[in-house]
């Protein structure tokens, strides 16, 4: 940078500072929300491009990303970092585009990339600074799926699920639509994440086009003859959301910061006060998350990208193509799955659609490779501080638990012929959300704290109790207490009409059909004329395994698959063995070899 370029820059950089320090937060963190908020009038103009002119809104995003990184940031080491991302990725898919093991190769350089800057910042050790890492984990998302899209253009449609056919690339994009792909500046820095085919629908308003069967009065309007409907409001209404978390954050991170955890005065508070204290740090760090990812989803929304269709019947236009958080559903959630499937949506969709499925092979279910490999992602991706991987690790457990109190003891609340809430519900569900929270709260703590010896002192202070707990339950669920509780919801449901099967598909004396989920404990019965009741769970009748986050559901089940794979392998090759041997033997003694010597 030139002289004049400096002053400038370190200019701005004095004036955040001076506002941070009266406000409480470093300059880095309010360069970031100034950006989020300087996305806003740009977006606006964004939208404003021509429809007819593509290229023009490409090199508007490019310029405007290469300014908050540079102009903004000083990040040059950043912009070189998302470069060699960009075009090692392109080249990847360019050079071995036909290849199986193209998006393979393109993964594991993306993610090594990532990782050695993880490793940088872990280093560094200041995570007040603004680095290149979250744009990097968002990229690593984008150009992992855009080598996965690249890899479906060539295989045959017959053989692609319904995403793969709506997202496959059977030509490579221009560099000029790759670059605006990259460089889009409302998610470059926190996401959300999505994928090419989407961008390119944008960018050629493809996207916006009303399907026939909507009346053409419920049209959502447009300004002039541009095909992207107004967004303004519902834009806005992201960014005043936004705006109300980044303030409550700021206004309690003084009180509940991740330190507290681990300062001596935290032991001189009683064991309620300190739940109180736990969950209220996590609540905080929420806070942040909230507001960023709420009003960088805004910014999407007004450049047109949020758009996810329009009712045909209300003219209603969904804005929630690119939703990434849903606070309400994770502050309110009764259970873990509604916890961790509300937090962090896009990330748990790039595991899902590009990790997950894509380790199994077709035409099988996935198993415990599939979610190793999920659980192995999702851990890297995010960075190699200690505590995530305790947080990990105790997630998966406890997953493993609340889905064992979901199948054998929610029943017993619900009326077991209709599945309608018993008075006694409500009891059942303040109770599970008090878990839930309490226990996620535990478990989120060294996501905060980091450390390994800070995440164990911080639960320590707090008696382990989450551990305990998830411990005494599985425990519990080991022991004859299971089959009882089985039999009692068998017996229960009998009574009322619903009869129990033990196999996965039955047909029952009363010509009904009936299905269960695993081991017997989750009963379908499907009635003449089609009505589908069920009698042990509410779980969904396609309830699926696929993990949250890279969080095995089931880490039990998955272990137990695992050895049996690893017993049926050994088989296999015992059985190659001795098929060898005894074709050795019989050659050995064929007629005319006998008494010769076999070399």
């Amino acid at each position: 940078m030139g002289p004049l370029t400096d002053l400038g820059f370190c200019y701005l950089t004095s004036a955040f500072a001076y506002i941070g320090s009266k406000i409480g937060t470093g300059p880095d963190e309010l360069k970031l929300v100034f950006s989020i908020l300087l996305s806003y009038p740009l977006a606006g103009v964004l939208k404003r491009v021509p429809d007819a002119r593509p290229e023009q809104k490409n090199l508007f995003i490019i310029s405007i990303s290469i300014f908050y990184l540079i102009g903004l940031f000083d990040l040059w080491d950043g912009l070189r970092t998302i470069l060699i991302s960009a075009i090692g990725a392109y080249a990847i898919a360019k050079s071995m585009r036909g290849s199986p093991l193209m998006p393979w190769v393109g993964f594991v350089f993306l993610m090594g990339h990532m990782s050695i800057n993880h490793i940088a910042r872990q280093r560094a050790n200041d995570p007040s600074a603004v680095d290149i890492t979250g744009a990097q984990m968002v990229m690593v998302m984008k150009l992992t799926a855009f080598c996965w899209n690249v890899a479906d253009g060539v295989l045959p449609v017959e053989e692609l699920s319904d995403l793969q056919k709506d997202r496959r690339l059977p030509e490579l994009p221009g560099l000029l639509d790759y670059a605006g792909y990259v460089f889009f500046f409302p998610s470059l820095l926190t996401g959300p994440a999505f994928d090419f085919a989407e961008y390119r629908r944008w960018l050629d308003t493809t996207m916006f086009e009303v399907p026939a069967t909507v009346d053409p009065s419920k049209k959502p309007p447009t300004r002039r003859k541009r095909k992207i409907p107004r967004s303004g409001t519902p834009a806005m209404l992201n960014l005043a959301t936004g705006l109300l978390y980044i303030l409550l954050f700021i206004k309690l991170i003084g009180w509940y910061s991740p330190s507290v955890l681990t300062e001596p005065e935290f032991l001189n508070y009683g064991i309620f006060h300190r739940l109180f204290v736990l969950h209220m740090v996590g609540l905080t760090a929420r806070l942040k998350y909230y507001g960023v990812w709420t009003m960088t989803e805004g910014s999407c929304i007004l450049a047109g990208l949020g758009y996810n269709g329009v009712d045909p019947v209300t003219g209603k236009v969904s804005w929630d193509r690119l939703q990434n958080i849903n606070p309400l559903g994770v502050e309110g959630a009764q259970n873990t799955r509604a916890y961790l499937g509300n937090w962090n949506i896009n990330t748990n969709k790039w595991l899902r659609n590009y990790v997950y499925l894509r380790v199994t092979p077709r035409g099988k279910k996935p198993g415990f490779r599939a979610s190793l490999a999920t659980f192995t992602t999702s851990a890297f991706w995010h960075g190699f501080y200690p505590g995530y991987y305790l947080a990990f690790v105790l997630a998966s457990f406890i997953q493993t638990v609340a889905k064992n109190f979901r199948r054998y003891l929610r029943p017993f609340f619900l009326d077991p012929k209709t599945q309608a809430p018993l008075p006694t519900k409500k009891y059942y569900d303040f109770f599970s959300f008090i878990v839930t929270q309490l226990t996620f709260s535990f478990a989120a703590a060294p996501f905060l704290v980091l450390s390994f010896s800070g995440s164990i002192q911080a639960w320590s202070r707090v008696y382990f109790y989450a551990i305990i707990g998830t411990a005494a339950s599985m425990a519990f669920f080991a022991s004859p207490a299971k089959p009882y509780l089985r039999r009692a919801l068998e017996q229960r449901a009998a009574k009322a009409g619903v009869v129990p099967v033990d196999k996965k598909t039955a047909t029952t004396t009363t010509g009904t059909t009936a299905s269960t989920e695993g081991s017997g404990s989750t009963l379908t019965v499907e009635r003449p004329g089609g009505d589908m009741r069920r009698s042990l769970s509410t779980d969904s009748v396609s309830s699926s395994r696929e993990p949250m986050l890279g969080l095995s559901q089931d880490p039990e089940r998955e272990l137990d698959e695992a050895l049996s794979e690893l017993r049926a392998e050994m088989e296999s090759r015992r059985a190659e063995l001795g098929g060898k041997k005894n074709a050795f033997l019989s050659a050995a003694t064929a007629p005319g070899l006998k008494g010769k010597k076999l070399v």
